[in-house]
């Protein structure tokens, strides 16, 4: 494995931690700070916010970089938010280091997802976007429980000390193991005729409605291991933990497999994924059915990730990374879409399963695009073997 990747992962997980780790400090950050808890949220939605942004503005206006220095340009960027956040003297300033550090998270993992996929041979593309993504599964796995153990041990401030140490580690492993590639010659308005080719848009679609139905069904999860499931809240975070190694096994499972047969691939994970959040749905108030359901939904859920980066570079030509970057911020556009159907249906009286349900509709609506725009390519193929064939005989 090229040691890229392990300095890739590592930039992924200090993100990944950077987003997930203040859910579990809200509360400690808004008595610091006297502000509500609505609004110590919006260190979340606006770091989500400036996720989208970050992912197609700036992969757009970098394109011309080389990607190494553009990569160690966000870091930078990165480690500047961070810093920002840990020396906070308000709220105001907090939420601002907030949005900077946001505003590499989609161009890093857009930018960082081409760069892996360049370290390794063709037939192991989508597998080497898993390991990147690793770092952000690990995140949830191991550093959002480290981090909120850290900042309710020591103050908020020590995790954003650690996360801000984390990039500078990040920022040097890339310096040192990424290696450099000839700038792409491509101004702002060339990466945007990606968008000219049908297939991108319908990748992006699917990401959003399939990332989205998982999102949608685990962003309330923890009303429904409660007020459902029959657990204690105190062992809410230990079930998150159980979800998270569902996340991780299934992003390198998914990987591997995506490599093989790409839409295939996607087809049976997103069915897959559909039926685990029915079933869940229905089960969900026995508790051995309950953190099985985790499991598979973490693991169906995140295995769709690196195909799904996989095939909107694969149908974006050369403008790949445009492309790899407005894929995450259709993750994100996803996470919010799921997020907001849920809490209509919580809020219209359905009841702490309801999101499940919610979600399994939205996957199984990204499953049809996939399969509609699946057979759409292969009939093109056809067509374009069939022109080749007649040219060539004429």
């Amino acid at each position: 494995m090229p040691l890229g990747l392990v300095a890739l992962a590592l930039g992924g997980f200090g993100i990944g931690l950077t987003e997930f780790v203040i859910m579990g400090l809200l509360p400690e950050v808004a008595a610091d700070f006297a502000v509500s808890e609505p609004v110590a949220g919006y260190l979340i939605s606006g770091y989500a916010l400036s996720v989208a942004v970050g992912a197609i503005g700036l992969t757009a206006a970098l394109a011309r970089l080389d990607r190494r220095t553009v990569l160690l340009g966000l870091m930078v960027l990165f480690v500047a938010g961070n810093l920002m956040s840990a020396l906070a003297p308000s709220y105001g300033v907090l939420l601002a280091g907030r949005i900077v550090a946001a505003l590499c998270h989609g161009a890093f993992f857009g930018v960082g997802a081409v760069v892996a996929a360049d370290l390794v041979a063709p037939d192991r593309r989508a597998g080497a976007i898993a390991i990147m993504f690793a770092g952000l599964t690990t995140a949830n796995v191991l550093g959002v429980p480290f981090g909120t153990f850290l900042g309710q041990a020591y103050g908020w401030r020590s995790t954003f000390w650690a996360i801000t140490a984390i990039g500078v580690v990040a920022l040097a492993g890339i310096r040192l193991l990424v290696p450099a590639t000839p700038p792409s010659g491509q101004g702002v308005a060339d990466g945007f005729t990606a968008f000219r080719r049908p297939q991108v848009w319908l990748s992006a679609l699917v990401t959003v409605l399939g990332f989205g139905g998982m999102f949608g069904g685990f962003t309330y999860i923890a009303y429904t291991l409660t007020e459902v499931s029959g657990f204690a809240a105190s062992t809410v975070p230990w079930l998150l933990v159980v979800f998270g190694v569902g996340l991780f096994a299934g992003n390198l499972v998914g990987g591997r497999a995506a490599d093989r047969a790409l839409d295939r691939t996607l087809i049976a994970l997103l069915a897959a994924l559909t039926v685990v959040l029915a079933v869940f749905a229905m089960t969900a108030a026995s508790q051995v059915a309950t953190v099985v359901a985790l499991v598979l939904m973490g693991a169906f859920g995140f295995a769709t990730v690196p195909g799904l980066q996989l095939r909107i570079m694969r149908h974006a030509g050369d403008h790949e990374t445009m492309a790899s970057g407005t894929n995450i911020a259709a993750f994100n556009v996803g996470n919010a879409l799921g997020a907001w159907l849920g809490g209509l249906t919580i809020s219209a009286g359905l009841g702490y399963t309801s999101p499940l349900w919610t979600g399994a509709a939205v996957t199984l609506a990204g499953l049809a695009v996939l399969v509609g725009a699946t057979v759409a390519g292969q009939a093109r193929t056809r067509r374009d073997t069939a022109d080749a064939v007649a040219a060539g005989t004429a």
